[in-house]
């Protein structure tokens, strides 16, 4: 595999650089004085800021692109090997790596590496560790998987010996990467258009364990069923946390009006401090523990983890507050499977209104098949349900599946559901009915996020 050295700037060439993910390590790469051109299809926000940092952009792709100057050349998943600047790379014999190797290799060149895993919470833990490394003036690079604000986007270039990123199981890409301190939120059945079944995921995130530095840390949530399987003889060590469990525990648990958590985080029957969130819900009590025991793991003093900590409001797109129309609230949220539903609808739940509306966008076929009694039951904690159709991102055949299909499932269990097919139909039908006090949520991990927005006018 190609090395890349800091202390050796080449020529990277991203075909699709302006992606969230592509455009955060181009941007790294800039930093650090690397010769950084790309492609895509079209101008955006984010291709426009890697043009201001220094890169150059072409658009649309081409073979013509994959200029002799070119060192090396970066790809994702989404390109495909019918791509022309993917052909005209392996023409011209031009090294190249995925994202996803791009990522391990740059980690390689940092002392302390942080890979932040798990089915669920991957951004908003990596957000509250960034917090917390920042404050403790740790100067890190980031790279994270949403916009946080306090860094002013999804990628911050820090010149210290830090590096912290979130690290995906989809497609085994976080198996390219070999941090010195590995965070394992939850494990859960979802891609299952990649992985057989759960055990199958499982089995992946005992081999990202593995990958663990033999000096380094594996901190885990110790309520992850039959957790010995993940840890048993791992060369590195492993550190547990949980809700009244695991070596490091969280106690004396309680929420504020808004569903935000506050608790003490022990240690060996000793108090590490006590800490205040202020994101709502059970879920990111969890995260939060998580942040906080890779925190103390780094030598961190626990009050300045604790301002850290409270200096988080949330990410764009994690139970982020759009507005007000009419004296409904509107909040948007990433949740896509459906145990991101239940603790998102669980922290709606603490949330002081009359009527929980949620309209839910499902995210891929696949995973709409596979889980709709699971969804069914997840949306069924909303007061109403609102359904808007399956968004395809990777995919094309339905499987013979629909919307249509979770309404009537929803409605079977006795809560009140609809489902358009459009959005407009969507936002006119929530304009007639939602009523002040309400609080509406769009859901998922593709475009509603635009119903409130387009409500708000936005």
């Amino acid at each position: 595999m190609y090395q890349i050295n800091y202390d050796k700037p080449v020529h990277i060439h991203f075909i699709g650089i302006g992606g969230i993910s592509m455009s955060g390590l181009a941007a790294v790469l800039l930093k650090r004085g690397f010769t950084v051109s790309g492609s895509d299809a079209r101008r955006t926000p984010l291709t426009q800021w890697l043009t201001e940092l220094g890169a150059s952009i072409a658009y649309p792709q081409s073979a013509d692109n994959i200029t002799d100057d070119i060192d090396v050349a970066v790809y994702t998943a989404a390109i495909h090997p019918d791509n022309p600047e993917f052909q005209a790379a392996q023409k011209k014999s031009v090294p190249m790596l995925s994202r996803a190797q791009l990522l391990g290799e740059l980690m390689n060149n940092y002392e302390s590496s942080i890979a932040v895993a798990g089915t669920h919470g991957k951004t908003t833990t990596t957000s509250m560790l960034s917090h917390i490394l920042m404050h403790a003036q740790l100067d890190p690079t980031i790279s994270v998987g949403g916009i946080l604000p306090a860094i002013g986007g999804n990628v911050r270039m820090g010149k210290s010996e830090y590096f912290l990123t979130e690290a995906c199981e989809y497609t085994n890409s976080f198996l390219e990467l070999s941090p010195t301190l590995g965070i394992i939120l939850n494990i859960d059945a979802d891609h299952l258009d990649f992985f057989k079944d759960l055990e199958d995921i499982r089995h992946s995130f005992r081999l990202f364990a593995q990958k663990i530095a033999s000096d380094g840390f594996l901190v885990i949530n110790a309520q992850i069923p039959r957790i010995e399987e993940l840890t048993k003889d791992l060369a590195c060590r492993t550190v547990t946390f949980g809700i009244g469990c695991g070596d490091y525990q969280i106690t004396d648990l309680s929420y504020d009006d808004m569903g935000c958590g506050s608790f003490s985080l022990t240690h060996d029957g000793n108090t590490l401090g006590h800490f205040t969130l202020r994101v709502p819900g059970k879920h990111n009590v969890a995260n939060a523990a998580a942040a906080l025991v890779s925190g103390a793991l780094l030598g961190i003093p626990a009050d300045v983890m604790a301002e850290g900590i409270l200096a988080f409001t949330g990410t764009d797109r994690r139970f982020q507050k759009k507005g007000e129309l009419g004296g409904v609230t509107i909040i948007d949220d990433y949740a896509h499977h459906p145990t991101e539903i239940r603790a998102t609808l669980h922290a709606a739940k603490k949330y002081p209104c009359k009527h929980v509306w949620c309209v839910f966008q499902p995210h891929t076929y696949t995973r709409t098949k596979a889980l709709l009694d699971e969804f069914a039951d997840a949306l069924c904690l909303a007061d109403r349900v609102v359904l808007a159709d399956i968004y395809a991102a990777r995919e094309t055949d339905t499987l013979g599946v629909s919307s249509e299909d979770l309404r009537e499932k929803v409605a079977a269990r006795g809560t009140q559901a609809w489902y358009f097919s459009t959005f407009d139909e969507i936002e006119n039908f929530l304009l007639e009915n939602c009523i002040p006090g309400d609080l509406l949520i769009t859901m998922g991990a593709g475009d509603v996020v635009k119903i409130g927005e387009n409500l708000l006018g936005q």
